[in-house]
């Protein structure tokens, strides 16, 4: 929210990145990175910043200096930044962020809505290679369960998730876990704050989307959404206006193919008798 805010008054006041990177003794590529959020800001830098574009209300300063302040001080999740990967740092802290997550799953149940046991599951699929040590699995299992407080916080956010029915029949981590994950999404998809969707076999094709994807919608209005993409071996966070529309029109898409919600109990009621 601050590098947003940052780069608007630098637009603002007509001044390219190199000369407000010279005023605070970086360059043209330090700003880009502090405009994107991806890197720490130093408040004596954000000051001189103020400055050069000429931000002479105090109160605005004084909340922009703060804000300076508070992006430094580490969440919760870094203390899991030793297991998780550097491009998946950044997610977290845009989630916890977020007043709506929009999310498309083909594989899995999306992480907010995961039991433990399924999570564990999940996370085991991910290093086939070199099985990961207990301790390990139990702090990322740990880590999952506390990013769903983002769904029961005092001010929670909403989650729209629209799955792909052929989630409902696989069977992560065994016919147990499934039916137990079933119930779960049930009881989960009852929440004020929650809805969920089911793309149904009959329905045939639908958009191609080219893999599942989460929206992200903020309240501050400094801060674009974002789409963020997850790979193999790496992630895409899409802020440009462009991209958002072609994802939100898909997402929309897809929203329109998928059983309405009041359908979702009976299409997963269904899938739990199959087991």
């Amino acid at each position: 929210m601050l590098g947003s805010h940052l780069r608007k008054l630098r637009e603002d006041a007509g001044i390219s990145r190199g000369d407000a990177g010279w005023a605070i003794r970086g360059s043209e590529s330090k700003i880009s990175r502090l405009e994107l959020g991806r890197v720490g800001f130093k408040v004596r830098d954000v000051d001189d910043l103020l400055t050069l574009y000429k931000v002479d209300d105090e109160v605005e300063r004084d909340r922009l200096l703060s804000l300076a302040r508070q992006a430094n001080d580490p969440g919760w999740w870094q203390r899991y930044d030793d297991l998780t990967p550097n491009w998946f740092h950044s997610y977290l802290g845009l989630e916890m962020a977020a007043d709506l997550i929009r999310a498309f799953e083909l594989q899995f149940i999306p992480g907010l809505l995961q039991t433990p046991e399924y999570a564990r599951a999940v996370i085991a699929l991910g290093r086939l290679d070199e099985p990961l040590p207990r301790a390990e699995q139990d702090r990322l299992v740990t880590l999952r369960m506390r990013r769903q407080e983002v769904l029961t916080r005092q001010r929670p956010a909403r989650l729209w998730a629209v799955i792909d029915e052929a989630v409902l029949h696989r069977p992560i981590g065994g016919k147990t876990v499934l039916r137990n994950q079933l119930e779960f999404l049930i009881e989960q998809a009852r929440r004020h704050n929650v809805t969920v969707q089911i793309i149904p076999f009959g329905k045939g094709g639908y958009t191609a989307t080219g893999g599942a994807f989460t929206l992200l919608r903020f309240n501050e209005a400094e801060l674009n959404d974002i789409v963020y993409i997850e790979h193999l071996t790496s992630a895409v966070y899409l802020d440009k206006r462009e991209d958002l529309d072609a994802y939100i029109v898909t997402m929309d898409a897809l929203s329109i193919a998928a059983a309405q919600p009041r359908a979702t109990e009976e299409l997963i009621r269904a899938a739990i008798d199959a087991i």
